[in-house]
């Protein structure tokens, strides 16, 4: 198994080089603005502890796994003392008010070093990740109180929080969940229910576990619009805001899973434990929704994040190993074989891995960057603007990173051929992890409804049309310099649209063709993103280039984006003729499919 090293370079590239964050920033309103110097401090840092804490613990984690001990969840070894080191160096608190304990810095800056900590050990950064999305509900829709008491437990990291969503009848339709909660006379609630595959759900990291928790009021609505959201802390904080006694929430098992084995993922079972109600009665999916789309773009680079390490072996491993010649002649005469690094259909692997990787890092970066405008941006329109398009963006990015990625990690596994399907080497692992990020928080058909519906038919297309127009203009922009992706870009930037009206038509009809093209329709939309974000690496880096002629680092851009845009790109087409053939033949006429003999 080969080392593991952040990618800085090309961190570097986008950051400083393609979005300029630190001139971003710059424009912000109530936030610490970082310079230069101190955002790559940072991002250094983050890398060490990534690189030689983290990625050390990834292997052993997987083959140890979690147990359950008399209701205690022991995490694998070294977890715990990784965490410590975590809270030390101060990575929990970086994007948090200040007002709480947190350091000010931008939510972009932050994903940076989540991306490098999901990579290193996707397993572990689960424990701290899901704090982020509690963080998230509490500062959107806490009260003053509820804020100063977790908020600042949170940030500091010796409390750790979760998602409490799914019960067992339930899986995402979380409008039939059937947990209760029973007003008390103190203005608690006792909460009791069962709710499964909670990530972090129990473990020895920290003090305290932060539950938010979807449960009904006794005279609840039926559906999403009886549900609410509760504070369930594991201990009850005592009268200084420090853990007391144990809450009537205990883990009854840990799921058996295929991967992620280091993180706990438990049933949970709440006994008339003690909650808080966040927010008002009733309107708990607000604030669900909150927490869900801070962590579906974390799971976004998740797909990501397993695709790079992933990837970084198969490279290693394609340059050492020696099999057979190459079919224009020895490139290794001195050995017994040439490195399959020289075979073409190895490269298309490794090439399909860099492009992938790259563009989608690209594209986390800039969504992320928009979501950080959206609350700091200097005007109203300003904020309002990015908003709609981190909304639009954000399941583009938990959805093709997640189907992407997955493809990723087993192109990887193939270039390793007979030694990917063998555990020693490790690459298998990254399938294994992988694969959950296309289920949980959101499945990719649940992705590309909301893609389709709520961001793109309900919206009219304004802000998909937005997109497209960036598009077209980048068209216009390169056309001297590089014809070939200019029309690519304008044929994307009119299919988009026209699949747009396509399916506005066709779903006044019909609802159920929204459902049968949701999934095209959101993987036409990823590849169209990528493509938008290759093009302009390439003209950047050809910028560059005039100043340092022989920089292997922007030479390999260039071509990586020819590979994107010729042998890539053209996926896309595949998905909109997928769309336009419509749904007849998933619908009522498929029905004798399933029918028995």
């Amino acid at each position: 198994m080969s080392g593991f090293r952040v990618p800085r370079r090309d961190q570097q590239f986008l950051v400083h080089q393609l979005f300029d964050f630190a001139t971003q920033y710059q424009q912000f309103r109530n936030r610490e603005v970082p310079s230069i110097e101190l955002i790559d401090a940072i991002l250094d840092e983050s890398a060490k502890f990534s690189e030689q804490v983290l990625y050390p613990l990834n292997a052993s984690g997987d083959q140890q796994g979690c147990r359950l001990e008399d209701g205690r969840v022991i995490a694998p070894d070294g977890f715990a003392e990784a965490y410590q080191k975590y809270i030390e160096g101060g990575w929990a608190s970086l994007p948090g008010e200040p007002e709480y304990g947190g350091q000010g810095l931008p939510y972009s800056l932050n994903l940076l070093c989540t991306e490098m900590r999901t990579t290193a050990n996707h397993a572990w950064d689960m424990y701290p990740g899901l704090s982020h999305g509690a963080i998230s509900a509490l500062q959107a829709h806490g009260s003053d109180e509820q804020k100063a008491l977790y908020l600042s437990k949170l940030l500091s990291g010796h409390w750790t929080g979760t998602m409490c969503l799914t019960e067992p009848h339930a899986g995402s339709d979380v409008g039939m969940l059937r947990t209760r909660a029973e007003p008390e006379a103190d203005g608690s609630y006792r909460i009791s229910g069962t709710k499964i595959f909670i990530s972090a759900g129990e473990h020895d990291l920290a003090e305290n576990i932060v539950h938010l928790v979807l449960a009904r009021l006794p005279d609840a609505p039926p559906g999403t619009k009886g549900v609410s959201l509760f504070i369930v802390p594991r201990h009850l904080p005592d009268s200084d805001g420090n853990p007391g006694p144990r809450n009537a929430v205990h883990c009854g098992r840990l799921e058996n899973k295929m991967g992620i084995h280091g993180n706990a993922t438990c049933e949970l079972h709440f006994e008339g434990a003690t909650g808080y109600m966040v927010g008002a009665p009733n309107k708990g999916m607000r604030a669900m929704f909150t927490m869900m789309n801070t962590a579906r773009i974390a799971v976004g680079v998740q797909g990501m994040g397993n695709a790079e390490a992933a990837y970084q072996q198969a490279l290693a491993y394609a340059r050492e190993r020696l099999q057979m010649r190459s079919l224009t002649g020895p490139k290794n005469p001195d050995g017994p074989a040439d490195p399959i690094l020289v075979h073409p259909d190895v490269r298309r692997m490794l090439l399909w891995q860099k492009a992938f990787i790259e563009g989608s890092r690209a594209l986390a970066y800039y969504a992320a960057l928009q979501g950080d405008i959206a609350e700091f941006g200097a005007s109203e329109d300003v904020r309002a603007t990015a908003q709609a398009r981190v909304d639009f963006l954000t399941p583009i990015v938990k959805g093709f990173l997640t189907e992407a990625g997955l493809v990723s990690v087993n192109h990887a596994v193939q270039v390793f051929g007979g030694h990917g399907f063998i555990r020693e080497t490790g690459v298998e692992q990254y399938v294994r992890d992988c694969r959950i990020t296309l289920i949980y928080e959101g499945t990719t058909q649940i992705q590309g409804l909301d893609l389709l519906g709520r961001k793109t038919l309900l919206d009219q297309g304004r802000t998909l049309k937005g997109f497209a127009e960036d598009l077209h203009k980048l068209a216009v922009d390169c056309r001297e310099t590089h014809s070939d992706y200019a029309d690519q870009l304008n044929a994307l930037s009119r299919d988009w649209t026209a699949l747009t009206d396509f399916l506005g038509e066709r779903a006044l009809q019909n609802p159920d063709e929204a459902g049968a093209a949701a999934v095209d329709f959101l993987m036409f939309s990823g590849y169209a993103l990528l493509a938008y974000f290759w093009v302009q690496m390439s003209i950047r880096a050809g910028e560059l280039l005039q100043q340092t002629p022989d920089d292997k680092f922007l030479q390999g851009k260039q071509a990586t984006a020819a590979f994107y845009m010729s042998r890539m790109l053209p996926q896309a087409e595949a998905h909109r003729q997928a769309i336009l053939a419509g749904g007849d033949t998933l619908l009522a006429s498929a029905d004798a499919a399933f029918e028995d003999d």
